[in-house]
């Protein structure tokens, strides 16, 4: 795992604003990659990359980058894992390319130089960002893999092109703008993170998951081509290509053949390598294929919490004594997760509003106290229907659709227009109904769900349900009302309603918020995670199994669930899911209420400018007042807010003091 940077211009550049510049990009990644670092320009071409580098495989200088290709045509800066580079190096070496080293991105280049960046990255099972010059075509690509496990800026400032691993080293360049988008605002707003291809800032950029960008500097300006390598489209295509239909015990053999060979893969490095471990159905099946796959102890790390009703430790001691892994487990306390919120605006880079990330944060520090790389069960609810809100949704999608669409709608339109408060009145008769004290949250509710009536699909439907402010009433000023995300623009022709929702989840909420948060969380502590249930063969098998198999006992993630069982207990297995829940909504009330309350001062929002300050405080005063919790809403809010002030804090970072290492080009 690395950080790359760099930048391109349409002039050529001088060799004293590229040493002004490359160390202090490459300084601010160092956290990605403390090992190593390295430098490479080509100041006529008008093109400079940095790389720090954490090392992984093949710990020697061989592994340096920036590298360059055995043709001297292609300069890589990468970051990430290639897991089957052994493969590539054998069919490589069979077509007459030599190696000095054993590192992946040696590997990656020569591919490259074999096949085109076309048939190397098609070829290529991992997670990577790279950068990659061209130096004969003068063309600089950008690529990320398939599923977005590893983050990539780019954005055009003025002349210059600018692009690396976060945020934090495109804002070292004098060329950065550096103005705040109102409208990723309003989506981090509705979404709790901002979604592809968005960022934070106007003009900034994220390559999307799948793709490769093609830069070239034509006549003063940039032409920029955007090319999709692959689609999650294309595992539909294939399954409904397989006939007959898997039954439930052969889509559970396939699995099991897939898993097991992405687990064993990704345990190879010349470094100490361990797992998370929830005691949850992914964490657990991970870690039980690496005890199958090593006859040493598995290293395993968990945290919990001194709120018991929030503490799903005992579950992960529980699967560790079952597996006899290695077991580390530290319990917090609330101060100590609230210390860590300080740490948040820089180890993000921009605003990001998963209260997840603070468990996240604590157990990547604790597993690199004893290892260099951890394995997670991430990516195993989107790819086998596991979230419990897709069961909910169907059910409450196939209900709704009874009525038609036209009374839904007017229904809908008749709750907007009506004022919240007037709203609460009409409610209480049917909170007292339903026992509840608090009419205005359940007006709240009400108020929040009628969007969701007017839905022409389930899709439509399960967007709509995923929001937390919604248009009209999101409180960012200046937005636009809706923005179209990189997810809008691909409808597959699928009818099956839970592969709709797992469609939307595995395309922009696990690339944008769940591998954000495990990929930045690790990189603050140069820890690298790999993830092999989005292995491409893991997943094709994940897509082959029909949603009535995912779904064999109303539950999602039947198919892993039935895995689980060769390895542990029923009582293991059959638990009720449970996430890394946060109890933010009773913080805000208890340890954060005075910072909360500094930042969502209504001068201090009426001096920013950035949101509805009257909006804010009454959702604000109903949630300290115990009328209603809007934690959810305000949580997003202040996660901007403590990002605001730590970005203003920050505008102008001080370079004095930096190393400046020799940057001479080793161009031929």
């Amino acid at each position: 795992m690395c950080g790359l940077a760099g930048f391109l211009s349409t002039r050529t550049l001088r060799q004293e604003e590229i040493a002004a510049v490359l160390p202090q990009m490459a300084a601010s990644l160092a956290h990605r990659g403390p090992d190593d670092q390295g430098f490479w320009s080509d100041a006529h071409a008008g093109i400079a990359l940095c790389h720090r580098r954490l090392s992984i495989i093949d710990l020697s200088a061989h592994g340096h980058q920036p590298m360059t290709s055995p043709s001297r045509r292609y300069t890589i800066v990468y970051n990430g894992e290639i897991y089957n580079f052994p493969e590539l190096r054998r069919e490589l070496l069979r077509r007459g390319f030599l190696f000095s080293g054993g590192s992946d991105t040696e590997v990656l280049l020569a591919a490259v130089d074999c096949w085109g960046v076309d048939g190397a990255i098609e070829r290529s099972s991992g997670m990577f960002a790279f950068a990659l010059w061209d130096r004969q075509e003068r063309i600089l690509y950008l690529a990320r893999d398939r599923f977005g496990e590893k983050p990539l800026y780019f954005g055009v400032c003025g002349d210059t092109l600018l692009f690396g691993s976060e945020l934090k080293a495109l804002r070292r360049h004098p060329s950065w703008p550096d103005e705040i988008d109102r409208d990723a605002l309003a989506l981090l707003m509705r979404r709790d993170f901002i979604p592809t291809p968005y960022s934070i800032f106007k003009g900034v950029r994220k390559a999307p998951p799948g793709c490769f960008i093609a830069v070239r500097a034509v006549a003063g300006a940039f032409r920029i081509e955007e090319r999709r390598y692959w689609r999650l489209e294309r595992l539909f295509d294939e399954a409904a290509l397989c006939e007959p239909q898997l039954a439930p015990q052969e889509c559970v053999e396939l699995v099991d053949a897939a898993l097991t060979r992405a687990v064993e893969r990704q345990m190879l490095a010349h470094v100490p390598v361990g797992a998370f471990l929830s005691g949850g159905t992914d964490s657990s099946l991970v870690v039980a294929m690496m005890r199958k796959a090593t006859s040493q102890r598995v290293k395993t790390f968990s945290v919990g919490f001194t709120e018991a009703q929030f503490d799903e430790s005992r579950f992960a001691r529980a699967v560790a004594q079952r597996l006899g892994t290695d077991h580390t487990e530290l319990l917090v306390t609330a101060r100590e997760c609230l210390e860590v919120m300080a740490k948040l605006p820089q180890i993000y880079d921009e605003p990001f509003a998963d209260p997840s990330q603070i468990p996240t944060y604590l157990v990547c520090n604790l597993a690199r106290s004893a290892v260099t790389v951890a394995l997670s069960g991430d990516g195993g609810d989107e790819l086998f229907g596991g979230y419990r809100r897709y069961a909910l949704t169907i059910r409450t999608w196939r209900a709704l659709n009874r009525a038609p669409r036209g009374l839904r709608a007017s229904a809908a339109a008749v709750v907007e227009r009506m004022p919240l408060a007037v709203l609460e009145t009409a409610m209480r008769p049917a909170a007292m109904l339903l026992g509840r004290s608090n009419a205005l949250e359940l007006a709240g509710r009400l108020y929040d769900q009628s969007s969701r009536w007017k839905a022409r699909s389930i899709r439509e439907f399960y967007r709509h349900a995923l929001r937390r402010w919604r248009t009209p009433d999101q409180p960012v000023l200046g937005a636009s009302p809706a923005l179209r995300t990189h997810v809008d623009a691909v409808r597959p022709l699928l009818r099956d309603d839970l592969k709709q929702m797992m469609h939307l989840d595995t395309c922009e909420y696990l690339p944008d918020d769940i591998l954000v948060k495990i990929d930045r969380a690790a990189m603050a502590v140069s820890l690298e995670t790999r993830v092999p249930f989005l292995d491409p063969e893991a997943a094709r098998a994940a897509w082959r199994a029909p949603s009535e198999v995912l779904m064999h006992d109303g539950r999602g993630k039947w198919v892993l669930r039935e895995l689980l069982r060769r390895h542990l207990p029923d009582e293991l297995v059959d638990r009720p899911k449970a996430g890394f829940a946060v109890p933010i909504a009773d913080w805000l009330r208890t340890d954060l209420r005075a910072w909360a309350a500094e930042l969502l001062a209504p001068a201090r929002l009426r001096a920013e400018g950035y949101l509805d300050a009257g909006m804010v405080t009454r959702r604000w005063r109903q949630h300290q007042s115990g009328e209603a919790n809007w934690a959810p809403h305000l949580w997003n809010v202040l996660v901007f807010q403590a990002w605001l002030e730590d970005w203003r804090r920050n505008r102008t970072p001080t370079n004095a003091h930096a190393a400046r290492p020799d940057l001479s080009s080793p161009v031929a």
